[in-house]
């Protein structure tokens, strides 16, 4: 199905008048799916190539809302996300360069719209129904902010003294400043959410689960995944956790989270932590700026199979803090008045691959080790924590709660997002995931879905780029010398991208959601756009394959003249440089913007 409007008041590149067209047709939907890799990529499908465009047209204030229909925290993602966006994008695939700064750019927008820059929300009339929300972490967070939107009545109930979850009290302020998250909070949350704090839902509180399904319509449980995963060890130390033991052990988010409570925390001297992802690195960065002379990171694989990104990893190194790999601890060394003296280590070689894309680490007989230390911090995971749930709810192998496809756990009206259902995930996961959640509890207290997903299709002038981008470097991220930032817990590291580096990363894009289309019925085959094309993105083919799903398919090239349907764009191959486009002779070249929006459901 395809509906059409007109287009009066065209964005700059765009043709003012002419008609844009709303499909589902699944050619149209296929085709953004498959062609814009770092929004198939993103979790909670931001619209990437449109605000890297208004970025570089000078229209902050439009990207930071672009970003906001998807992400809800842009200030706060432009800083700590995951960026699986930036690993999917065409500019990085092999022989095209680095790829885009998109989470630079992210940040850029937040930071470089107007002061006077407001919000404008499309809101739903009221419904007269109350969902309470458990949790005011990132999930809870974009879920409240969602239903909000959509008219209910929303409470969000928190047990800490602020909202905020993971962000505020497992993200160092040098990362993460709590200025930036009190604005962003202040943003998702103010169109009417009853924001309660010091709130515990459960046993043993004023609040049982069994009571928010009595007083509200429905609820959602959003609790995050913060209880710390034991480390496994051997010998006397099987099934005991050392960090009861000895006052020098501590689990890493804890550590972290009694910190950002503002509890007073140190560490001695030589500081070993044992795990590999954002938490353990955030652990050692807070442990050097807390006086440590020496701070290790330990890993069982190699630092190229760290799950964080790779600027995270080499700030830590400029900061002093060092990896070392292959090795698994397997027992603590303490003297006579229980004091932690070292690490006991087991050598690992690498096996084969995993599932979820990490090798395996395999031990070697007859290695043991002892990394001496005197402060030990854990991160190697998290759970789930269910022992708060006053009715029983059904679960998982993983002793998660299990939800069905309509995002309702088997208590009637109980409904469960985030990394509460999943376990440990990321910033931008437990946010798509809390938005999906909300689309199922509005959906199911209205009887239908209100939203749908389509594809824009609007029509565009010319070409927006030049070939002369392609060949524009990385704009990287300028920080405050270490010897200066780890005097400071609260000191951002990351200082932002300039108005002019911010332009220059804008004009990398490749614009993958724009769609150059050959009119078959006009094209007189006279190879012009071939000739002049940069690279192999034109071709001649016989025909092009159908899916199942009714998207198109593999290009099926012709090697002889006589076999020849068409002329046919490859978007794989093609870098919007508009060569093509300008070179045709008989302009049958059309091209047009192709993105995801979300419309009203009657």
């Amino acid at each position: 199905m395809s509906v059409v409007v007109n287009l009066k008041d065209a964005a700059p590149g765009f043709v003012a008048g002419a008609e844009v067209a709303y499909s589902d047709d699944p050619r149209d939907t296929g085709w953004v799916a498959k062609n814009i890799p770092c929004q198939h990529a993103c979790p909670a499908g931001t619209n990437i190539p449109a605000y890297i465009r208004a970025i570089a047209e000078g229209r902050h204030g439009d990207a930071y809302e672009i970003n906001r229909e998807a992400n809800v925290l842009p200030g706060v993602l432009g800083r700590i996300c995951s960026r699986p966006c930036e690993s999917a994008c065409r500019h990085g695939w092999p022989g095209n360069g680095e790829p885009v700064g998109i989470c630079n750019l992210k940040r850029s927008a937040a930071d470089m719209k107007h002061a006077s820059h407001r919000i404008t929300e499309k809101l739903f009339a009221p419904t007269g129904k109350r969902v309470a929300i458990v949790g005011a972490g990132p999930a809870g967070v974009a879920a409240a902010h969602d239903l909000s939107v959509l008219g209910h009545d929303v409470t969000l109930f928190e047990r800490e003294s602020h909202p905020g979850g993971m962000l505020r009290y497992g993200i160092p302020a040098f990362r993460l400043p709590r200025d930036i998250l009190e604005v962003e909070l202040h943003n998702a949350l103010r169109l009417g959410v009853e924001l309660k704090l010091g709130a515990g839902v459960g046993q043993r509180t004023d609040m049982p689960v069994a009571r928010l399904l009595q007083d509200y319509d429905a609820v959602l449980l959003t609790a995050g995944c913060m209880a710390p995963l034991p480390l496994p060890l051997d010998g006397e130390w099987q099934n005991r956790d050392p960090a009861d033991v000895c006052p020098d052990i501590e689990h890493g988010l804890p550590f972290l989270m009694a910190l950002h409570r503002d509890e007073k925390k140190t560490v001695r001297k030589r500081v070993a932590v044992v795990g590999a992802g954002f938490t353990a690195l955030d652990c050692a960065r807070v442990a050097s700026r807390l006086g440590a002379q020496e701070v290790i990171i330990h890993i069982r694989t190699g630092e190229e199979y760290i799950p964080v990104t790779k600027e995270e990893i080499f700030e830590a190194k400029r900061e002093g803090i060092r990896i070392r790999g292959l090795r698994t601890p397997v027992g603590i060394e303490l003297d006579a008045d229980g004091r932690l003296t070292g690490v006991r280590f087991v050598q690992n070689r690498l096996g084969g691959w995993r599932e979820g894309g990490r090798r395996q680490a395999i031990p070697i007989p007859g290695s043991e080790f002892v990394e001496p230390c005197d402060t030990l911090l854990i991160a190697i995971g998290q759970k789930t924590v269910n022992d708060f749930l006053d009715i029983p709810v059904e679960l998982d192998r993983w002793q998660n709660v299990r939800i069905g496809e309509d995002g309702m756990t088997s208590v009637k009206g109980l409904f469960a997002a985030g990394d509460y259902v999943t376990g440990p995930t990321t910033v931008i996961e437990a946010i798509g995931r809390g938005r999906q959640g909300a689309a199922h509890v509005d959906t199911w207290l209205m009887g239908h879905p209100r939203r749908r997903k389509v594809v824009r299709i609007m029509p565009v002038a010319g070409p927006l780029r030049e070939r002369a981008f392609d060949f524009i470097g990385r704009q990287e991220m300028p920080t405050e010398p270490p010897n200066e930032r780890i005097r400071s817990r609260t000191q951002e590291v990351e200082t932002g991208l300039s108005p002019e580096t911010s332009h220059e990363e804008a004009k990398r894009c490749y614009l993958c959601n724009l769609n150059y289309q050959i009119d078959v019925d006009r094209c007189i085959y006279c190879r012009a756009c071939i000739e002049v094309a940069p690279r192999a993105c034109i071709k001649l083919v016989e025909g092009v394959d159908m899916e199942t799903d009714g998207s198109y398919g593999k290009l099926r090239e012709a090697k002889e003249w006589n076999r020849v349907g068409a002329i046919w764009i490859d978007n794989n191959e093609c870098i919007r440089c508009g060569a093509c486009f300008k070179v045709c002779p008989v302009k049958c070249i059309s091209i047009t913007r192709n993105e995801f929006v979300e419309v009203d459901q009657p």
